[in-house]
């Protein structure tokens, strides 16, 4: 979604590399282009100033006319601001003191309450909750029927007791909902609530209402963060008509500018509190102003990603592999049924898309990664699957009539598999070699990247002096040569030819002594 800001802020920083004095018209000509990269981005221009007036007070500071690298140092005040415009500091949910904590979703139709509703309850059943999900949208055509579906996906409760499609009074349906959540012991109740497609006296009516008649713990925004300015016109509007607590951004996996999205927390004073960026129940997340920042300015998003590896990969795997990598056979215990389980661990954590794009600098490949062919990794693991279970525990068995037949099997060219194998052997021997302390190999020398601890340090040979003959009358001349030159070096000066000093109370010159 942020693509477009991204380039942009990336091409103006490269401008100011290099540079090691930042003067007035550089501060100017950085801040202009920021501001045509917001603008641009659709973020909205009470913003963009307050933005730009920051970055520009800053930059004319100390921090920056003092600093090493002045480019960097720019670079790390918007990097600040833009943190500060997403609302600073990351907000987590309140919970009640007493069960159910309950938390209100209110938004115009199509912003994606009823999806983010099943995301949201399937994120709090990963932190250890037992969420209820309550259909109060009974206007919308079929909405109780989406929210049963999508419930159902997420293994989640849900209590429907209205079939919707204009029947039923959603205010009694949310009160009847506390007392149970309170009977069937559920500690968070999720109120879907109904939408409309603009701004209008019945919709703020009906939400306040539920408001008042459950008193719920946060009351969530969520907002489609494709719509553009609108975005912020709606947000104030429900703020002044029902109040919100925080805020949800749906959608952001849109290709629109996105800058709407950056103007919310600022312009409304409510922080974003999560994100959904994709279809699946999965793609939803805490959102970390820090962290989006970060991705905007092409830093990566490292801890994000370590997270995600976290939640999918066994630490009793993870030993397993390493163990089976650092053995004394060079990592040979490592077979082509353990490529297949790491690939389908990586698979688990999402698009291959999205998790170069945590990466910092990726942005600079970035069609590189977009055009990246997800297929490839089910087309790898048929090639695997359809191996006999000796052949992927000794790859090296493989020969041309069996490569034949495993490529038939899995509907690929005999060349692919042959370059899988090939590949395997090589990925097994820089995965064994880093796993030993090696590191990265072809990078000698370097800590971490080759030439490691692990490796002996080549020994500089040491100059050779002059050999002594072996004949003891020929030694005994070269001595007596030595001699000689030695005194006459003595009797023609010192060591810089200057002459020999004796005189024990010599002196240097005065204009030498104030080096001293």
């Amino acid at each position: 979604m942020f693509d477009t800001l991204s380039d942009r802020l990336s091409a103006t920083f490269k401008n100011l590399r290099g540079k090691g004095r930042l003067s007035e018209a550089d501060i100017d000509a950085t801040a202009r282009e920021i501001r045509i990269a917001l603008l641009e981005a659709d973020v909205a221009l009470p913003v963009v100033r307050a933005f730009i007036a920051n970055v520009k007070e800053r930059a004319r500071g100390v921090e920056v006319s003092q600093a090493l690298n002045p480019a960097q140092q720019v670079v790390k005040i918007v990097n600040e601001e833009l943190v500060a415009i997403l609302g600073g500091e990351t907000r987590r949910l309140r919970f009640a003191k007493t069960a159910p904590t309950v938390i209100m979703l209110a938004g115009l139709q199509g912003a994606g309450k009823t999806t983010l509703a099943g995301k949201l309850g399937l994120w709090l059943k990963g932190q250890g909750h037992s969420p209820l999900l309550v259909a109060c949208d009974l206007q919308r055509p079929n909405a109780v029927n989406q929210l049963s579906v999508v419930a159902e996906r997420a293994g989640v409760a849900v209590y429907a007791p209205e079939p919707g499609n204009g029947v039923g009074d959603p205010v009694q349906v949310a009160k009847d909902s506390i007392e149970f959540a309170k009977a069937k012991v559920h500690d968070i109740v999720i109120v879907d609530t109904a939408g409309r497609l603009g701004i209008d006296q019945e919709l703020m009516r009906q939400a306040a209402d539920i408001r008042d008649a459950v008193s719920p713990d946060e009351i969530l925004f969520v907002v489609d963060a494709m719509i553009g300015q609108d975005a912020v016109n709606t947000a104030e509007a429900f703020r002044d008509g029902v109040g919100f607590d925080g805020v949800v951004l749906s959608k952001l996996d849109g290709d629109a500018r996105g800058g709407a999205a950056l103007s919310i927390a600022h312009v409304t004073g409510k922080q974003i509190m999560f994100a959904s960026n994709g279809e699946k129940l999965e793609d939803f997340d805490a959102f970390h102003p820090d962290r989006m920042a970060s991705r905007i300015l092409d830093m990566g998003d490292l801890l994000t990603l370590i997270e995600q590896a976290e939640k999918t990969f066994s630490q009793e795997e993870a030993a397993k592999m390493a163990s089976k990598l650092q053995s004394s056979k060079g990592g040979k215990d490592f077979t082509l049924d353990d490529f297949l389980a790491q690939m389908e661990q990586v698979r688990k954590m999402g698009s291959i898309s999205k998790l170069l794009g945590m990466l910092p600098g990726m942005g600079q490949i970035k069609d590189q990664i977009n055009n990246i062919d997800e297929r490839d990794i089910d087309r790898t693991a048929a090639i695997i699957k359809s191996m006999t279970p000796k052949e992927r525990a000794e790859p090296t068995i493989i020969n041309g009539s069996r490569r034949a037949r495993i490529a038939k099997g899995s509907g690929v060219e005999v060349s692919a598999v042959k370059s899988l194998v090939e590949r395997f052997f090589e990925a097994r021997k820089m995965m064994s070699k880093m796993a030993q302390g090696g590191g990265m190999p072809g990078m000698p020398g370097m800590p971490g990247m080759g030439g490691g601890p692990g490796r002996q340090k080549k020994q500089v040979k040491q100059a050779k002096g002059k050999r002594k003959s072996g004949n003891p009358m020929k030694r005994k001349a070269e001595e007596a040569a030595a001699a000689e030159r030695r005194e006459q070096a003595a009797a023609q000066g010192g060591a810089f030819g200057l002459p020999a000093q004796e005189d024990k109370n010599f002196e240097l010159p005065d204009e030498f002594k104030k080096f001293m």
